[in-house]
């Protein structure tokens, strides 16, 4: 990185962050606005489930070949596609909702489609920040982006609320093409190189998919964060899907309750943003993501012991802040780490694999979590969930403890 360009990396970043921060309520806004129209028309479990399966599939499959072509071709140009891919989808399924209601069904295959942006969208984006931001700067860089997504996500379903009280759905689903121009505009308008391939030779397909797996398991300390976190998700990945029906079906409440647990939530991850962007650095990264696993595992936990009386419904929203908070303290290091550690022309093959075997775990989860909650109840789910979680991160911690230390794990 030259030194003009450390010099004026804050001016470049913050541009794209922005602009990918409208993006996101735009997103966050139709997200809700289905999520909450799927959850109130059917009041089921199951029908969760499976858009949940639909929403991950698309990284599962298409994420380890989608990282290998992140890493090949130029990562402006697929942020830019990927983000107006996602708006064009958006769209089209307005026109269903204009002439009438469609089958549940459809807003599955919706939440597929558009997800098959994000599989591109989201390893381009984390590769891209390393190439903009000095080394030193990345967690403060992080920890700034994850403030604005934050504030995407706690207005996204706020916004969404209002609309889908005032407004049909077609008409919602619009705002996420008006996000994504507003995204690609500025990712057009600021300059990200990219990184040089080391040797001019071609390499197999494969092959580059399997250094982007190479590059995780050589680091001792992070395979075994990334393989407690990833048995953790199999457990914790269906409650994504269940708040919604937590509010609605466990608390009997509305709407505007279920925007309050998304508020929660999100000004949690803002709050956590804020004090890792002001720190700057962190020395040992891997204590603070052992300290944010916990965290989310403890507020799952008890999550899944509240009584469902409206009373106990705002500790549920505090849990929710604290879970949001949590996970932010686990996920910046995190990223942060792995920019930091592995090669530029190897990232996006990495960002990606870790997103499908993240994904992989949701339809897994679903597979365990849908028939549980629809004979047991939800509420069991979660305090399964964070159960699990906590034992995992114990695990994890003490096979960390007796690694021998090195520089990885004290930047």
């Amino acid at each position: 990185m030259n030194q003009n360009r450390q010099n004026n990396w804050r001016k470049d970043f913050l541009i794209i962050a922005g602009g990918q921060t409208v993006s996101l309520i735009g997103s966050a806004a139709v997200q809700f606005s289905l999520i909450w129209w799927l959850a109130s028309e059917t009041a089921s479990p199951v029908m969760m489930s499976i858009a949940g399966v639909f929403a991950f599939l698309p990284q599962l499959i298409l994420g380890p070949f989608a990282g290998v072509w992140v890493d090949r071709l130029n990562r402006k140009i697929v942020i830019i596609a990927a983000d107006l891919f996602i708006g064009l989808v958006a769209l089209a399924f307005a026109f269903f909702f204009l002439y009438g209601n469609p089958p549940y069904w459809s807003v599955c295959v919706v939440l597929g489609i558009r997800a098959v942006g994000n599989v591109f969208h989201s390893p381009a984006i984390q590769a891209a920040v390393p190439m903009l931001v000095p080394q030193k700067e990345l967690v403060r860089a992080n920890g700034w982006s994850q403030f604005m997504q934050s504030g995407a996500f706690l207005l996204g379903p706020v916004l969404g609320a209002v609309m889908y009280a005032a407004w049909p759905l077609w008409i919602i689903l619009l705002s996420d093409l008006v996000g994504a121009l507003a995204a690609s505009i500025t990712v057009a308008y600021v300059k990200i190189p990219d990184p040089e391939r080391r040797g001019k030779e071609k390499t197999h397909f494969f092959h580059e998919m399997k250094e982007g797996a190479t590059a995780i398991c050589q680091d001792s300390k992070l395979f075994i964060v990334t393989a407690a976190t990833l048995f953790s998700m199999i457990f914790y990945a269906p409650l994504s899907t269940y708040y919604p029906l937590m509010t609605s079906d466990y608390f009997r409440s509305d709407a505007w309750h279920a925007s309050m647990v998304n508020l929660a939530y999100a000004g949690g991850m803002m709050f956590c943003a804020i004090l890792l962007g002001r720190r700057g650095s962190i020395k040992n990264k891997f204590r603070v993501i052992h300290l944010g696993l916990l965290g989310m595992g403890i507020s799952s936990l008890l999550c899944g012991l509240l009584p469902a009386e409206m009373f106990w419904f705002w500790v549920f929203a505090a849990l929710c802040a604290l879970l949001g908070a949590s996970s932010n303290l686990y996920n910046i290091p995190y990223i942060a780490y792995m920019q930091e550690t592995i090669a530029p022309e190897k990232m996006g093959r990495a960002f990606s694999l870790i997103g499908s075997l993240s994904s992989a775990t949701m339809p897994l989860g679903m597979l365990i979590a849908g028939p549980i909650a629809e004979k047991r109840g939800i509420s069991l789910w979660f305090f399964i969930s964070g159960s699990v979680m906590l034992l995992l991160t114990f695990v994890s911690i003490l096979l960390v403890l007796s690694q021998k230390e090195d520089k990885t794990g004290q930047i």
